[in-house]
């Protein structure tokens, strides 16, 4: 433990998504922190993108889809071999979908479990084990949603996915804790994003202040919500496991 407790400095740290919104804000803050990045995401040049804005020579990419579970142990080895042993994870990748039940079909609830819950899992399994995983320990945090407490028509494969992220990290958390793995969520409400700006704006105006009404705090930024991470991932946060953290500008008040 440093002095200061909020330090980052010399962790490795993986993060999906990171080639933009929330993910790219998270490497950035994190890498500003001290931490060494480990990115992953499909999009190369975004990723490349990332990576340029952030300092020191122990970061590396891997531009690679995260539901192709059998590729995982070849990432995290490769990055163990190259930087070290891994501290944290951030698994900001994700997808939304907005579809009635009479369309969802078993092809898409694969595809959003896939990406949302199964893939921060699988990284997570690959992670806590002793031949990859620090030795002072590790956090782990998952991005979830506060469509996870939250119904929304339409939403039934996002909602329930996120669901699951949050309920499997709970049980995660204490399945993990005597190998000192803390595991946590946070819960962003609309944040601003490439993908949030696109919905926005194919909306009526009406219904655009709708969703500002439901944001006190008006709608978030990604570094809100990076954060919210990086106290997570930090030695601040050390007596913290298996929490749920909204950080939603007050949505969750209404």
């Amino acid at each position: 433990m440093t002095d200061n407790p909020f330090s980052l400095k010399d962790k490795n740290i993986v993060i999906t998504g990171a080639s933009s919104g929330i993910g790219k804000q998270c490497a950035i803050t994190c890498n500003k922190l001290g931490a060494n990045i480990v990115l992953i995401a499909r999009e190369k040049d975004k990723l490349i993108n990332t990576m340029n804005l952030l300092s020191g020579e122990n970061n590396l990419y891997y531009a690679q889809d995260i539901t192709k579970y059998e590729e995982i142990d070849n990432i995290i080895a490769d990055a163990v071999k190259k930087t070290g042993k891994i501290f944290g994870f951030i698994h900001s990748a994700g997808m939304e979908m907005t579809l009635p039940l009479n369309v969802l079909n078993y092809d898409y609830y694969n595809k959003i479990y896939s990406v949302n819950v199964i893939s921060a899992f699988e990284i997570s399994k690959r992670i806590a084990n002793r031949k990859n995983l620090s030795e002072s320990g590790g956090s782990f945090v998952l991005i979830a949603s506060i469509m996870s407490d939250y119904g929304q028509a339409g939403k039934i494969g996002y909602c329930s996915s996120k669901g699951a992220l949050v309920s499997g990290a709970r049980a995660m958390a204490l399945e993990l804790v005597n190998k000192n793995i803390r595991v946590n969520c946070i819960s962003p409400a609309m944040v601003q994003t490439e993908m949030s700006k696109k919905l926005l704006e194919s909306l009526p105006v009406e219904a655009q202040n709708e969703i500002l009404k439901m944001h006190p705090l008006g709608i978030g930024h990604p570094l809100d919500i990076a954060n919210g991470c990086a106290f997570l991932l930090s030695d601040a946060a050390k007596w913290i496991t298996g929490i749920n953290l909204y950080i939603d500008g007050g949505y969750g008040a209404k």
